[in-house]
């Protein structure tokens, strides 16, 4: 989301013995300064608008194109990735489908052959989300050794970063130095002066990646990668595509569903996005969630003895109120966070550390150490490990381009929510009634694609995908990046959708210690049989 831009993305988890989550990285998608706030997804409070959009994605014919009968053909030439047992290749896709002889794209795929007997399921591919997230990295990291043994068995663990991502000819833009800039810009402008300093920094943000990266920012869109997902179905032998896409991966998995129907294997789609919301209501309705997120957290909190918001008897609506007055005094007055490069923790990166700890309730602990550090201590360091955490920032200052192609596809999937800064201040009471607590930050970061260089190609719309293999659309009851209503909503538009209900906080649910949502979706994965209708989990 962001306090800057928000992702949609799935936190990674570390590799479980007995099960694993879901998650890149799946941050939600606000695309702001800092957080990754954009759209993940589309419109209104938390409600969903997923019917009222007219539009429908029309699925693409079910012959190939004789233009694109050399991609459907290639051969992919695997090689050591340096990760033991973990095979890469390279694959090649059209930059432009339109014009398939203007050039290539060149995209980074890994897999991890089956590794138990049993009849083979072929390939499941998997995406954590992002936009912008790894999924080479997702697989490596996580999914390749942390999904059940039983899945890793029967099938062929696979991922492919989608185009202008991590090792797919990434989208460049700013610098580590101009990136930290641009991160600790103040989302919440008191002045004149500091609405134009915010405004410059879009544009600044806007111009550099259409100065570095004008080739891809016209080609970056969902559709696109849905497609690049086909090639690879096919290169690999599969005769449908098996997939597990978490956070923003659901809207590229529907998407793929959308296009080829009558290619769909398995696929559950975890923290699902609604493909038929604006962004000024994907926005709006990820700030609402956040709110509930933050609400359940200042609840746990005031019980534990380490929370430095209140104790027992304070109200949620107290512990926000304190919060924000800390962010207040932040913003007038940064604390030192020992960092080398000698960055203070303000009130942007603050924020940006608060919400990236709303994704996993397992961060809490780590939230209210690092409160604690800051409120009582002036130590900002924790904030600003998490701060750093969720933008891909390391030691050393360098970035991962997560923020960078976040942008890139969220501003060319849908029209910005906002044009300019009036809009945004006209829109603040009804930013701020969702979350007192967050909605001013989540208002200024939804104007960052207003400055984008390369118009919006796509719209909201409904996917059916008539004639698809009963598909599985998971949704948390609190999930703060991509709310519930969401879920419910893709699964109503989705002709084959069954829906799986998590009642719990966090984003995305698998592998997140619910034995009843782990197996439902094992035994989908391994067997073709969906969730029983109206299954809920805790």
């Amino acid at each position: 989301m962001h306090t800057r831009p928000s992702p949609c993305r799935t936190r990674a988890r570390s590799p479980r013995r007995t099960r694993p989550t879901v998650a890149r990285l799946a941050l939600a998608p606000l695309v702001s300064l800092g957080l990754l706030v954009s759209a993940c997804s589309p419109m209104g409070s938390t409600a969903s608008a997923g019917d009222s959009a007219g539009t429908v994605l029309a699925a693409l014919p079910r012959e190939t194109p004789s233009a694109l009968a050399p991609y459907y053909g290639q051969r992919l030439h695997w090689r050591s990735c340096g990760v033991p047992g973990f095979q890469c290749a390279t694959m090649k896709a059209p930059l432009d489908y339109a014009d398939p002889g203007a050039g290539d794209v060149r995209l980074a795929v890994a897999r991890k052959r089956a590794t138990g007997r049993g009849r083979a399921l072929g390939s499941l591919l998997v995406n954590p989300g992002g936009p912008g997230g790894s999924a080479v990295g997702y697989l490596q990291q996580y999914a390749g050794v942390g999904y059940p043994a039983g899945i890793r068995a029967r099938y062929d663990m696979v991922a492919m970063d989608p185009r202008g991502v991590a090792h797919s000819e990434p989208v460049e833009c700013l610098d580590g130095r101009q990136m930290d800039a641009y991160t600790e810009a103040d989302s919440t402008p008191d002045s004149q002066e500091e609405r134009d300093a915010l405004v410059t920094a879009y544009r600044k943000f806007a111009e550099s990646c259409g100065a570095h990266s004008a080739r891809l920012l016209r080609h970056m869109s969902t559709a696109e990668a849905a497609r690049d997902m086909d090639i690879l179905r096919a290169v690999l032998g599969d005769p449908k595509l098996n997939y597990v896409g978490a956070s923003y991966g659901t809207y590229l998995g529907a998407t793929y569903a959308g296009l080829f129907p009558e290619r769909v294997g398995r696929l559950v789609l975890d923290g699902a996005m609604d493909p038929a919301l604006d962004a000024r209501s994907i926005n709006l309705g990820q700030t609402a969630g956040f709110e509930t997120a933050f609400q359940a957290f200042a609840k746990d909190c005031v019980q534990q003895s380490d929370c430095p918001l209140g104790g027992s008897g304070t109200t949620p609506a107290q512990v926000g109120d304190r919060l924000k007055a800390f962010f207040r005094q932040l913003d007038a007055d940064p604390l030192p966070a020992g960092d080398k490069d000698g960055r203070q923790l303000g009130e942007a990166l603050a924020t940006t550390g608060v919400i990236a700890a709303m994704y996993d309730q397992g961060t809490w602990e780590q939230l209210r150490e690092a409160l604690t550090s800051a409120m009582e201590e002036d130590d900002g360091a924790g904030l600003l490990a998490l701060s750093d955490s969720y933008y891909e920032r390391d030691a050393e200052g360098r970035y991962s381009n997560l923020m960078m192609a976040n942008a890139a596809v969220n501003c060319l999937d849908l029209p910005p929510a906002f044009n300019d800064a009036q809009q945004v201040e006209k829109d603040l009471p009804e930013f701020e009634k969702a979350s007192p607590v967050f909605g001013e930050s989540l208002a200024w970061a939804s104007l960052n694609c207003a400055y984008w260089p390369v118009r919006a190609t796509g719209e909201p719309h409904r996917i059916r995908a008539e004639g698809a293999a009963p598909i599985v659309v998971v949704g948390t009851t609190r999930d703060p990046a991509t709310p519930y209503p969401w879920a419910r909503s893709l699964t109503r538009q989705l002709a084959s959708a069954r829906l799986l209900t998590y009642v719990g906080d966090g984003h995305t649910a698998y592998g997140r210690g619910s034995t009843c949502i782990d197996s439902a979706i094992d035994t989908y994965l391994l067997h073709g049989t969906p969730p029983a209708i109206g299954k809920r989990c805790s």
